[in-house]
């Protein structure tokens, strides 16, 4: 079946979204927001992958993935995340630069080229975000990750995954040493979301609480 970029775009958000919430339908209004669109052509998009089989869709209960979405939305996510480690590891674009571009060419590689980007990779798991990279034949890594925001002082973890790549925010956050693989505790943190002291390595930091949110680590014990 041909598919337009609109319909992959379409897909992918609502994978996310869904993601999100845990499986619970997307609401249009949620969907519109993401998209930067008006709601009206969110329905109109949403009538549109129904009647293709895509999603299913009920007033009041949301938009949600058939499987042959979510097949095509993991195809289009695979192709991204492969792209991103492409562009960092072989051609020296840095975390912050390779989202805009893989945004650009994930609906224009074929099967063939992402089996060549994936076996030069050494069949990878993992986006220089953190981020898994789907199986060739459509599964997600499950991950057991923590937002920093939610852990305990003193204890020892290590960043995972950072969730929001804003390049502003990327290019903050490599500046403070706040990468994938690297070792990270809380010192102290202020209340009601107040900023988070943090020992990276060797060094300190101070972060904001919805820095640490997009942070997401695990224990190594």
């Amino acid at each position: 079946m041909s598919r337009s970029q609109s319909v992959e775009d379409y897909l992918k958000a609502i994978y996310k979204l869904e993601t999100a919430t845990e499986g619970k339908g997307v609401s249009t209004s949620k969907l519109a927001k993401k998209m930067e669109v008006a709601n009206a052509s969110v329905t109109n998009m949403v009538k549109k992958l129904s009647k293709l089989g895509l999603v299913s869709y009920e007033s009041y209960y949301g938009v949600n993935l058939t499987d042959s979405g979510k097949k095509i939305a993991l195809e289009i996510i695979r192709h991204h995340r492969l792209l991103e480690l492409y562009l960092a590891e072989m051609l020296g674009y840095s975390w912050d630069q390779v989202h805009d571009e893989a945004e650009k060419l994930e609906h224009h590689i074929s099967e063939q080229f992402e089996d060549k980007i994936s076996e030069l990779l050494n069949n990878p798991k993992f986006d220089p975000h953190g981020d898994p990279i789907p199986t060739k034949e459509g599964e997600m890594p499950e991950l057991i990750l923590f937002p920093l925001s939610e852990v305990e002082n003193d204890t020892l973890y290590i960043i995972k995954r950072v969730k929001n790549q804003d390049p502003e925010l990327l290019r903050y956050l490599e500046k403070n040493g706040l990468l994938p693989g690297v070792k990270i505790s809380i010192v102290d943190r202020e209340p009601f979301d107040g900023p988070i002291e943090v020992k990276v390595e060797n060094r300190s930091a101070t972060i904001g609480h919805n820095v640490a949110k997009d942070i997401y680590v695990f224990s190594p014990n």
